[in-house]
């Protein structure tokens, strides 16, 4: 099975906790070009919705985007947050506690969601789908828990997605092969899949790129995508030094970023 989608890699090794998915939202936070940012971007989508809406989050991870929106979150939204780690979900709870919301933190895989018909306002899959083995079921669990007038906000990535990144870790991972980070819910094919189950779907594209000015970011960065039985120490450490020499010439390492959005409509 493909990493992307093996259930037991993803809750035991890749997303077991936060620190993987910190560390890449770090680089982005740090270092991204759209100064609106990917959080506020995807929001200025929800803030649509009624004043007194039910929301499900699939995949929230440490639940960043409800911790930096915090101020932008109406009063009257109920919100239910699910991942299928319970580390994750404690990092959730961790992040947003402090404010003092009601929020609802459940363990929940996608493919089959334990709610009735016709429950949510909207469904919110943030750079999740492609890791779902049966997307095909979990888009259907996602319409059926959709009221009539729902939104689901699915956000992906496109072919050309960091690819200078990809570039980099295939480099370091000495059990590198073909495929490995293939997607199979992206920006191109993600129109054709949510159209067989939604009435409307239309896809935003967010217009963002890296200028990375600082190495250690970038290193962890990289070490939380790949294993550490993995990842070659003896080609990291050329890869640093490679980098620090175009860092010094060129003042910016730029990598490309190719991500967007769907909104389908029940």
């Amino acid at each position: 099975m493909q990493r992307f989608t093996d259930q037991k890699y993803l809750t035991q090794d890749q997303y077991k906790d936060a620190s993987n998915l910190d560390a890449r939202i770090a680089i982005h936070q740090k270092f991204s070009t759209n100064p609106q940012g990917w959080f506020n971007w995807i929001f200025d989508m929800l803030i649509k919705l009624p004043a007194e809406s039910k929301i499900l989050e699939l995949g929230c991870g440490s639940a960043e985007m409800w911790k930096e929106c915090a101020s932008r979150i109406p009063a009257g939204w109920i919100i239910t947050l699910t991942d299928l780690s319970d580390g994750m979900l404690d990092a959730a709870w961790r992040n947003l506690v402090p404010l003092g919301r009601n929020f609802k933190f459940e363990q929940m895989d996608a493919q089959s969601i334990p709610y009735g018909d016709k429950i949510f306002d909207a469904v919110i899959a943030n750079h999740m789908l492609y890791h779902v083995p049966d997307r095909e079921k979990a888009l259907a669990e996602i319409r059926r828990v959709l009221k009539d007038d729902g939104h689901l906000i699915a956000t992906t990535v496109g072919k050309t997605h960091m690819q200078e990144m990809y570039r980099f870790l295939n480099h370091v991972n000495i059990n590198a092969r073909p495929g490995m980070f293939s997607n199979r819910f992206t920006l191109e094919n993600g129109l054709e899949q949510l159209q067989k189950v939604f009435s409307q779907v239309r896809k935003s594209q967010y217009i963002d790129n890296l200028h990375v000015t600082e190495i250690d970011p970038l290193i962890a960065y990289i070490r939380s995508s790949i294993g550490s039985t993995d990842l070659s120490e003896e080609k990291l450490g050329e890869l640093k030094k490679e980098l620090t020499a175009v860092l010094e010439k060129e003042g910016k390492i730029l990598i490309t970023k190719d991500s967007g959005l769907f909104e389908a409509l029940k």
